[in-house]
Parts: C-alpha cells; structure tokens; sequence
C-alpha cells in the first residue's frame, strides 16, 4: 500500500507550477524536442537547414497545437491537425534515418537516435488516439 505522503507526491507531480493539472500529451511532445533538438545539429550540412529544419518547425508546430487543444473548450479539429502532425513528423524522421536518402553517405539519423525518437513520436500518437476516442464518446 502506498503512504500518504507517496500519494500527495504523486498528486504533486500531475500539476505544474501554475497550480493547473499537467496536460501530459502537452508535456510528452515539450520531452521529445528537448531529446530531438541537440540531435538536429548532427545532421550533414546538406540537410541541416532542410529536412532538420522541417522536423524542429513539425515539432513546435505540435507542440502549439497541443497548447491550443489544452486550452480550447471544442478540441476535435485542432485534435485532428495534432494527429496529422505527428503523422508529418513521423515520416520526416523515416526520411532521416533512410540510407537512400542519400546512397554514398550515412543517414542523417542513426538506427538508435531514430529508434528512440520515433518511440516517444509513437507514444504521443497513441495518447493522441485515446484523447480523440475520449473526445468522440462525450460527443456522442
């Protein structure tokens, strides 16, 4: 059984410092770019300011958007565009971590920081998916 004090702690941990519950997809995407942003500057220069920068703009356009559902009283279209965006930014990383990108060089993600990227990418599409299923219910 957990204490009193493990419960308010964990209480504690679901607000932010303005006193409001923490929207966690909100907090999930703001995890991924502080993991993404310092793997963008490892891109070749050939795509540094390309298809890196197309990710950081997909990932504070999500981020954005996340705020904006946080705050809106109808969420479902701004919940769809968050969907498509994450969608966006998925493949874009697929695109990243290709070898066929480009033939004669390495990819501009490897196979690891792909892998890690794309599973946290992968966990906020599927909070996404429970939020639009919890969305749709009320509605109904």
């Amino acid at each position: 059984m957990e204490t009193q004090q493990e419960a308010q702690d964990e209480q504690e941990a679901k607000v932010n410092h303005n006193g409001n519950e923490k929207f966690e997809i909100k907090e999930k995407i703001y995890e991924m770019i502080l993991y993404g942003n310092p793997r963008l500057k490892n891109f070749p220069k050939t795509e540094r300011y390309i298809l890196a920068g197309d990710i950081r703009k997909s990932m504070y356009a999500a981020l954005e958007m996340a705020v904006r559902l946080e705050k809106k009283y109808h969420k479902k279209t701004t919940l769809q565009d968050l969907d498509i965006e994450i969608d966006v930014l998925r493949n874009l990383l697929r695109l990243a971590k290709d070898p066929n990108l480009y033939p004669n060089q390495k990819p501009c993600l490897d196979f690891h920081t792909w892998e890690v990227w794309i599973r946290k990418v992968d966990e906020i599409g599927r909070m996404i998916g429970g939020y639009m299923e919890w969305v749709n219910k009320g509605a109904k």
